[in-house]
C-alpha cells in the first residue's frame, strides 16, 4: 500500500484504511470480519465471534448456508442480468412461490429495502389516485412515531431520529406521524385524503419495540372500515425472525402489503419486493416504476430458494423454540443490569438501566467475549442471532449478557 500503509494487514491496518478512505456514515466496534459460517463469525487476527446481530436479519439463515451458496453459485455461472427489458427464466418461479407464502397474486421485486419501502409509497399514492378517487396531489399516510424505513430523502422525512432526519430538507409532505401502538391516534389521523397507514409490526432499530396485543388487529379493522391501504413493513420482522413466517402472523393479520427485504437475499444479496392483490399492484404499468437490477436471475434464484426454505417451515419453528429459550434467560436480568427486555422469536430488545455503562460500551464488552451486538438509541442492545444457532450457543449468549451486565451493575 502506498501512503505509509503498507504491513500486516490486521485489524489495526483495515481500520486505518477505512477510516481514511470511507466516508464515516457508519461507526463501527473495533472488529474486522474476515469470514463467517452458520452463526459465527471470523476476524482477520483468527478471533471467533458468535453473530448475535445478523446483518439486521439479513442473515436469519446464517453465513454461507450451503444450500443458498451452491443455488447462489449455480446461477451465478449461468445468467447474472439481463435488465427487465426482457424476461428471464428465474422471476416468473419465484413471483410464483413468494405469492405462494404471502397469500398474495402479485409481487414487485426491488434490491434494497429502502427501494421496496419507496415503492410501497408510490403504489400507495397510485393507488390512492385512481382507485380510491383521492384528489391530485391530496394524499396522505400516516407513519408511526419511532419508525426506521429506510434513509432515502422521502423516508427521512418522516423520521423523528435527528441523525438521520436532520440537514437533509426540503422534506416530502404528505406524511402524518401518531403515536406507535396507539390506535385511537390512527383513528384520529384518519380523513377522507388518507390512503395508507405504513408501519412495522415491531419496531427493530427503534429497540425491537412489541406494540401492545390486538394493535394490529384494530389497525386492520381501522384500515378496512376507511378503505385505507394496511403497509407492513416486515424488512426486519419477516422471513421467519419472530418464529412466525411473518410478525403480522402472531396477531392472525394479513396487511394489503408487504415489504420484504434482508433475509429475502440470504445474506448473499440485496433483494426485496412488494406483495399484494392485483387490485393494489395492479395500478403499476410499464414505465411507472422500475430497477435495473431489480428481479434480476442472480436475485430470483437466490431470492426462490429462501422462499422454499421458508415453505418448509424449519426455521419459524427454531425461531419460536429457541426464542422462548432466549426469552426464559434473558427476562432473568431484569432488576440485575436490565431495566427491560423485550423478546419475540429470536428477536430481544434489552434495556440497560441508567447510571451504567452506555449500550454501545456493553456491546463493546460483549464483542471481546465473543459475542456481536448492536446498541441503538443510547442504552438499548438489540440481539438478532440467526436462526441457526443451537441451543447450546442461546445458553453462551445469555451467560456472557449475564456475565457483562451483571457486572456493570455492581
Amino acid at each position: 500500500m502506498s501512503d505509509g500503509l503498507a504491513g500486516v494487514e490486521g485489524t489495526e491496518f483495515h481500520i486505518e484504511i477505512t477510516e481514511r478512505y470511507a466516508a464515516h456514515n457508519y461507526h463501527p466496534l473495533p472488529v474486522v470480519l474476515a469470514s463467517g459460517e452458520g452463526a459465527w463469525v471470523t476476524d482477520v487476527d483468527g478471533n471467533r465471534y458468535l453473530d448475535c446481530l445478523a446483518g439486521y436479519s439479513a442473515l436469519n439463515f446464517g453465513h454461507s448456508h450451503p444450500r443458498l451458496v451452491a443455488r447462489a453459485q449455480q446461477q451465478l455461472g449461468t445468467l447474472t442480468l439481463t435488465s427487465r427489458a426482457f424476461f428471464n427464466d428465474q422471476l416468473g418461479p419465484f413471483a410464483l412461490a413468494l405469492s405462494e407464502l404471502t397469500g398474495k397474486e402479485m409481487m414487485l421485486p426491488m434490491n434494497s429495502g429502502a427501494e421496496a419501502v419507496e415503492t410501497a409509497l408510490k403504489v400507495s399514492r397510485k393507488w390512492g389516485y385512481q382507485v380510491k378517487g383521492v384528489p391530485e396531489n391530496q394524499a396522505n399516510i400516516i407513519v408511526m412515531e419511532g419508525n426506521f424505513h429506510g434513509r432515502t430523502t422521502t423516508i427521512i422525512s418522516f423520521s423523528d431520529d435527528k441523525v438521520a432526519h436532520d440537514n437533509y430538507g426540503p422534506y416530502t409532505p404528505g406524511f402524518r406521524a401518531v403515536t406507535y401502538g396507539d390506535i385511537e391516534a390512527v383513528r384520529a389521523a384518519v380523513d377522507e385524503h388518507t390512503v395508507a397507514v405504513l408501519f412495522e409490526p415491531i419496531q427493530g432499530e427503534g429497540g425491537v419495540v412489541i406494540p401492545p396485543e390486538g394493535f394490529l388487529r384494530d389497525l386492520r379493522e381501522l384500515c378496512t372500515q376507511e378503505n385505507v391501504l394496511m403497509v407492513a413493513d416486515e424488512i426486519q420482522s419477516g422471513l421467519g425472525r419472530t418464529g412466525k413466517t411473518f410478525a403480522c402472523d402472531h396477531e392472525g393479520v394479513v396487511p394489503d402489503l408487504y415489504i420484504l427485504g434482508k433475509a429475502l437475499g440470504g445474506g448473499l444479496y440485496p433483494v426485496s419486493a412488494v406483495c399484494a392483490d392485483r387490485d393494489v399492484l395492479g395500478v403499476i404499468t410499464p414505465g411507472s416504476h422500475g430497477s435495473t437490477f431489480g428481479g434480476n436471475p442472480l436475485a430470483a434464484a437466490i431470492g426462490h430458494e429462501v422462499v422454499l426454505m421458508l415453505l418448509e417451515g424449519e426455521f419459524q419453528e427454531r425461531a419460536a423454540r429457541l426464542g422462548a429459550r432466549l426469552e426464559a434467560g434473558l427476562s432473568a436480568l431484569v432488576g440485575h443490569g436490565l431495566r427491560a427486555v423485550r423478546v419475540r422469536g429470536l428477536w430481544a430488545g434489552l434495556d440497560v438501566e441508567p447510571g451504567g455503562p452506555s449500550g454501545r460500551e456493553l456491546c463493546k464488552a460483549l464483542s471481546q467475549r465473543g459475542i456481536l451486538a448492536k446498541d441503538t438509541h443510547g442504552m438499548t442492545i438489540r440481539l438478532a442471532p440467526p436462526i441457526c444457532i443451537t441451543e447450546e450457543e442461546v445458553d453462551l449468549l445469555v451467560d456472557t449478557v449475564r456475565e457483562i451486565v451483571t457486572a456493570s451493575a455492581s
